[in-house]
């Protein structure tokens, strides 16, 4: 591996970290951001970066690190090039969850019921997935996470067709484009110690993924244990994946891009993708949030819409490059 990658990619985050505090609709020079941070008080500025844009900083690296984390993951464990989190319905079971809680109210009775309830749907479908494909290979866990993830997608347009009011069915839509604006320390505090863990889960799985390249019966001879690496990958991606679209909204294709950028930088090591992907999606969705800020075309543009039209692209060359260097 490239050993100037990471350094590299850190510098990169930290760039963009330094812009997104000092990037809004009123842009903020660097003493006064350097100020809020140092004596945060009761003044305007200070509020702005410190309650503000920090926690959507914050939410943005970790969202975007799990995303690319768990992408470069599921792609080793099932050697598919295509694989990211929605394959398996862990983003569909999260929105499901959530359009429930907005669906019935309780969003409105309880202020974090919304990435609750998106949490527990992320873990009930994986969870569902994995019992569905307990006896068979790789391709019974793709089946079967489809399959979920199609009555999870399904439930969600019943809910948006049977909406009680044009209101309920806007806030669900709004939700479902994925953001982070308004969102608090308090949903930091909420998603941080899932995405963290979840996290460490996939990190684990880096020996067993250079393994399986081999093959899965190599890789059992080998000494490597298929079904615990199975369970640290999705469940791993449960929580974090879960927690991040539980406070974020669905935001697709970080998870399918950021392994393919950096994989030819690592010689194709699936281990040693993970850290990279990590901060690839990391730079991606915080780039994509400080976009959003900076283009002015009528209401601000969602972070899930900014990342699919930019990521959409990318998947059709991917798809056609697949094509031309297929046996």
């Amino acid at each position: 591996m490239n050993r100037w990658l990471i350094p590299l990619l850190l510098l990169a985050l930290l760039l963009l970290s330094a812009i997104s505090l000092l990037a809004g609709t009123i842009w903020l020079s660097p003493a006064e951001t350097l100020a809020a941070l140092l004596n945060p008080g009761p003044d305007l500025i200070e509020l702005a970066i410190t309650e503000v844009r920090l926690p959507r900083l914050v939410l943005a690296l970790l969202v975007g690190g799990i995303l690319g984390l768990s992408g470069a993951v599921l792609q080793g464990l099932l050697r598919n090039p295509l694989a990211e989190p929605g394959l398996l319905g862990v983003s569909s079971g999260a929105s499901l969850g959530a359009v429930i809680a907005l669906y019935y109210g309780f969003a409105a009775g309880f202020t974090l019921a919304t990435p609750l309830f998106a949490l527990l749907g992320a873990l009930s479908t994986i969870s569902i997935a994995l019992l569905l494909s307990r006896s068979g290979g790789t391709l019974s866990l793709i089946l079967a996470g489809v399959a979920v993830s199609t009555i999870a997608s399904a439930g969600v347009s019943l809910a948006l067709n049977l909406a009680p009011n044009p209101f309920a069915a806007y806030e669900i839509m709004t939700w479902l484009m994925g953001s982070l604006s308004d969102r608090s320390w308090e949903h930091v505090a909420l998603a941080a110690p899932f995405i963290l863990l979840g996290g460490l889960l996939l990190l684990l799985t880096a020996p067993a993924l250079d393994a399986l390249t081999l093959g899965e019966r190599q890789a059992e001879s080998l000494g490597v244990d298929l079904g615990r690496t199975r369970l640290l990958a999705l469940f791993g991606t449960a929580l974090g994946v879960g927690a991040a679209t539980a406070v974020t909204g669905a935001i697709v294709f970080v998870g399918l891009v950021a392994p393919h950028l950096v994989r030819p930088l690592v010689r194709h090591q699936p281990g040693a993708v993970l850290v990279p992907a990590g901060l690839v999606g990391a730079i991606i969705v915080l780039a994509a949030d400080i976009a959003t800020r900076l283009l002015r075309v009528g209401p601000e543009i969602k972070l899930g819409v900014f990342i699919s039209v930019i990521g959409a692209p990318f998947f059709l060359w991917l798809v056609l490059h697949l094509r031309k260097t297929s046996p």
